[in-house]
């Protein structure tokens, strides 16, 4: 693959989408986290779930106004680089934005302040409600931002004249086939990335034995989730799986480097695909004949379309996407481990005892977006050559007017900058952890033990402190 200005492009768009993923991805979980906290402080009125909704709200903060100014690039984008892509699919996914900024963007910014400003200004029922909508307005986000983007994948409801898509069936075209499933994947894995932070937080404070009675409440929450969370997505994966068989089947072939469809596929572990000689090098496999055809099909001796069933020139870049599978699936089945041998504990009554189980979690929190980050790659990697399915090609999407400089300059900066900021926000989250929630017992109180004393130990104490 050559370098010119069309693979800069989609690198530089590339680099992009990966930074600004990171905190949507986050802060669709953290709402509805926040939201939950205030819902429950209000119902019970214990103080530990409003510290740990102001604590969180802090974080959310920072995060969501990284991934807005993060995502305001994309847009410019489109215009600058891909004016093709604009012109060809502008007439279905232009409104399906909007209806993204209608609905989604105008509820968070009219809750937004109040949530983040609100305390002891307005009342807790009303501060509550804006928690509640602000994570409506997240997820309303997700909908519309996962309808249009599975579109491109799987378009349905439209017609093409002179080349332009243009709408028929709105239902149609918000539901296609791949949203469903891509919506639940993703959804999911919102939810499960901030289940895994906060229980990683969690375990970060008890480790330290700081503000033990937060961090108590953030394990059960966040482990809670992620015990439900992880296995019901390896679920949705299977399912979401099947659907790809059907509408993307080169993009499975990929995904299992699979390249003969009449004979079963084993699953493979490592190895390198080889595209000039149309099969993989130095394979290792799984040794049970037959498993990804079983994965795929639910039959070991099942068969699916290969990637020698499509042309070179039709075939998406084999080595990233199955490596990025790999990727994804791994941290699938650490969590839902994780997540199972914490709820052993859980059961047993023995989690809060368990100190060395804690002191692996605190470090999982880059866990969940690193696998949404691999996951992201399978889906838009695997989507290649096309930038929308059947109707516009990637190479065929550039402005024409694009040149190589310009990219790389604009790219060199990119990186530059979006480094800095990513750095700057990311210290700045983690002092925020260090400080933890206001109002929380950090450590024991000035002048007070930290173990029990004798008898002889706590006379001459207070001696020395009436003789003070």
């Amino acid at each position: 693959m050559d370098l010119d200005a069309v693979l800069l492009a989609r690198i530089q768009f590339a680099f992009t989408v990966s930074f600004h993923i990171i905190f949507p991805s986050f802060t669709i979980g953290l709402a509805a986290f926040i939201a939950t906290l205030l819902v429950r402080w209000r119902i019970t009125g214990e103080e530990r779930f409003q510290r740990l909704a102001k604590f969180w709200t802090k974080i959310f903060a920072v995060s969501f106004a990284m991934g807005v100014v993060s995502g305001i690039v994309l847009s410019y984008q489109f215009g600058t680089n891909w004016a093709g892509f604009s012109k060809v699919t502008g007439n279905v996914l232009g409104p399906l934005i909007g209806y993204e900024v209608l609905t989604a963007f105008f509820l968070e910014a009219s809750f937004l302040g109040i949530m983040l400003f609100g305390w002891n200004r307005v009342s807790p029922n009303l501060h509550v409600l804006s928690a509640v909508l602000v994570a409506i307005g997240t997820s309303l986000s997700a909908f519309w931002i996962l309808a249009a983007n599975s579109w491109m994948h799987t378009p349905a409801g439209h017609e093409i004249r002179d080349g332009i898509a243009y709408p028929l069936d709105w239902f149609a075209i918000i539901f296609n086939p791949s949203f469903p499933y891509r919506f639940a994947h993703m959804f999911t894995a919102a939810y499960l990335t901030t289940s895994i932070v906060v229980l990683a937080v969690g375990a970060r404070y008890l480790v330290q034995k700081r503000f033990e009675e937060e961090a108590r409440t953030m394990v059960r929450m966040g482990l809670g989730m992620v015990a439900i969370l992880a296995p019901l997505q390896l679920v949705i994966g299977d399912m979401h799986g099947l659907n790809t068989k059907e509408y993307q089947p080169a993009k499975l072939a990929a995904m299992e480097a699979h390249w003969n469809s009449n004979e079963p596929a084993d699953f493979i572990l490592f190895a390198l695909p080889n595209k000039e000689q149309n099969g993989n090098d130095y394979e290792i496999k799984v040794p049970i004949p037959g498993l990804a055809s079983f994965v795929i099909t639910h039959d070991f001796s099942g068969t699916f379309k290969g990637l020698n069933d499509f042309k070179p020139e039709d075939r998406p870049p084999v080595a990233p996407v199955f490596f990025a599978f790999r990727v994804m699936v791994g941290l699938g089945m650490l969590m839902i481990l994780m997540g199972a041998v914490g709820a052993y504990l859980w059961v047993r009554g023995t989690l809060f005892e368990s100190n060395s189980y804690f002191k692996l979690v605190q470090h999982t929190w880059p866990m969940g977006f690193i696998a949404i980050l691999a996951g992201w790659w399978v889906t838009e990697t695997g989507r290649q050559p096309w930038l929308a399915t059947g109707i516009l090609r990637t190479y065929d999407a550039v402005s024409p007017a694009i040149t190589f400089n310009a990219v790389l300059t604009t790219l060199i900066l990119f990186v530059i900058v979006y480094t800095i900021v990513f750095s700057m926000g990311v210290y700045y989250i983690n002092r925020l952890i260090d400080k933890g929630p206001s109002g929380a017992a950090k450590d024991p109180p000035r002048g007070q033990p930290t173990r029990p004393l004798s008898a002889a130990e706590d006379a001459a104490r207070e001696a020395i402190i009436g003789a003070n």
